[in-house]
């Protein structure tokens, strides 16, 4: 039989720490810091990860579930060690994304939702990341975001990246 899926200690005070930030009665309002501080944790957000989420929010998981699926910073698959997700708004189209897309298309050799055969990359397409004077700009595994991102600062962030 399979241990019960877990958190390490530090993770469970990253979350105990957020539920903190509630009143008592209101703990399920941390399910975003928790879905994160799995996701860090684990890499993604498998049914069993959310799960354990819910049960220590003390919610429904099909909540957690929703949460998870809606925003699109979560991943419920598997991606790789960097995630690099570009924004394709508007804006971001006007001022060179198609341009990074079509680039990081050919580089990485994979398309929008695909991670490069030895699991380095995961490339998404995003939406507005609130930068658009900065277009276009892409954020790298949720945490870092990188502004007018030429071929050749793509490039560099790649080899970076390696």
């Amino acid at each position: 039989m399979n241990a019960p899926m877990t958190l390490s200690p530090d993770a469970l005070a990253g979350i105990d720490r957020a539920i903190a930030k509630y009143p008592p009665d209101q703990k399920q309002s941390a399910v975003m810091a928790a879905l994160t501080i799995a996701q860090d944790e684990k890499g993604w957000l498998s049914t069993e990860t959310m799960d354990f989420v819910a049960a220590y929010l003390g919610m429904p998981p099909i909540a957690v579930y929703e949460v998870a699926s809606f925003y699109a910073m979560y991943d419920l698959k598997p991606v790789g060690k960097h995630k690099i997700t570009l924004c394709t708004n508007l804006p971001c189209a006007l001022q060179g994304a198609n341009v990074a897309a079509k680039h990081l298309k050919k580089t990485l050799g994979v398309g929008f939702n695909e991670t490069t055969a030895d699991g380095r990359f995961t490339l998404k397409e995003g939406e507005c990341f609130g930068a658009c004077g900065d277009a276009p700009v892409l954020l790298v595994n949720n945490k870092r975001m990188c502004c007018a991102m030429t071929p050749d600062k793509l490039n560099q962030l790649l080899r970076d990246l390696k």
